[in-house]
């Protein structure tokens, strides 16, 4: 059997790696589709070659969020390739676009049944939309599938685990033991936080301006790797940084793990790295109002804040881990069960 994968940024390019793995122990043949929405070399290139991933069969180079232009190249795909299945992970508009796309080839959607209950954000609309679609909904964990079964999305539903935490458990140790990225940066363990800001909502300058001085009010030093839509808000809009505040460009996944694992509390708008704070043991942040990742909110290790800088500077500083923490989402063998489930469909 063969299936299509179609990957657009960075947190698809991580989760591909484990599920790549476990197709070819499962002998299911893949074919990998980027559609060219992370075009910067720091935020796609440097993933195939970091993560070990096979490069694409299909570049379609695009350097476009638009899942209407991803269209076109991801059907001409599909027509030539004929797989079984059309594999979409997440919530991006190249997620969209690939189920969109797919036609009579049946999608199988991983990291089904997410809900923020946010309809501003794309994301969740993108979720919405390729659950409707998706012959079959791999979902993270119960709480997904029920979800799922309320909105009576038609798609068959599978409880696999999350595919990050494959990749995580493969990978951040890996991490830790080869990148120098703190010595590099002259940083202590668990003396900074680390902070990611990237989500169109949150790149809106007067709202990014709110968010760094919440953060540049903080007393330890903020490592902030920027997004390059991020940067070019920065620059645009004269946005200055306080002293605190480390401005670095995109970093590789290994140094990024690293620098992550070992922080004292991670700020972020991301939703997966919500999750891998948690897995990491690292009490988050989280600059929004809503999240589909709510039980790391009640598990008390991920705090909602929004943009108010004061909310923002108190949180981080307060912000700890539980003493007890229920496992979440899996147990790092989420990709060996997606394969063999499309194995057997297959079959």
């Amino acid at each position: 059997m063969k299936v299509l994968s179609v990957v657009g940024n960075r947190p698809q390019f991580i989760k591909s790696a484990p599920l790549s793995l476990a197709f070819r122990a499962a002998g299911i043949g893949e074919v990998v589709l980027h559609t060219g929405q992370h075009w910067d070399e720091s935020m796609s290139g440097v993933f195939f070659d970091e993560l070990g991933l096979a490069k694409p069969v299909y570049e379609l180079d695009l350097h476009t969020a638009d899942p209407e232009a991803m269209r076109p190249g991801i059907r001409d795909a599909v027509g030539a390739e004929r797989p079984d299945w059309v594999v979409v992970l997440g919530d991006t508009n190249s997620t969209l676009a690939g189920a969109e796309a797919a036609g009579d080839t049946p999608v199988a959607h991983i990291e089904a049944g997410l809900r923020s209950g946010d309809l501003e954000m794309p994301e969740e609309r993108n979720r919405i939309e390729v659950d409707r679609l998706a012959a079959i909904l791999f979902c993270p964990d119960e709480r997904a599938a029920e979800t799922l079964a309320a909105e009576g999305a038609p798609g068959r539903r599978e409880v696999v685990g999350d595919v990050m935490l494959d990749a995580l458990r493969r990978l951040a140790p890996l991490a830790v033991r080869r990148a120098h990225v703190l010595d590099a940066l002259g940083l202590e363990p668990t003396r900074y936080v680390v902070a990611t800001v990237h989500r169109e909502s949150n790149v809106v300058p007067e709202r990014l301006e709110k968010i760094l001085a919440g953060l540049g009010q903080v007393a330890e030093p903020i490592v902030f790797p920027a997004h390059p839509r991020t940067r070019s808000v920065l620059d645009e809009a004269h946005i200055e940084l306080a002293k605190n505040i480390r401005l670095l460009k995109p970093l590789g996944y290994m140094d990024f793990t690293a620098l992550a694992a070992q922080a004292r509390v991670i700020a972020t708008d991301s939703g997966g790295l919500q999750k891998e704070a948690y897995w990491h043991g690292v009490p988050c942040v989280t600059l929004r109002t809503t999240t589909e990742w709510t039980e790391t909110i009640h598990a008390r290790a991920n705090m909602l804040v929004g943009d108010d800088p004061a909310a923002i500077a108190s949180v981080i500083s307060s912000a700890h881990m539980p003493d007890e923490r229920p496992p979440l989402y899996g147990d790092g063998h989420a990709s060996e069960r997606i394969a063999e489930v499309l194995v057997t469909l297959s079959a």
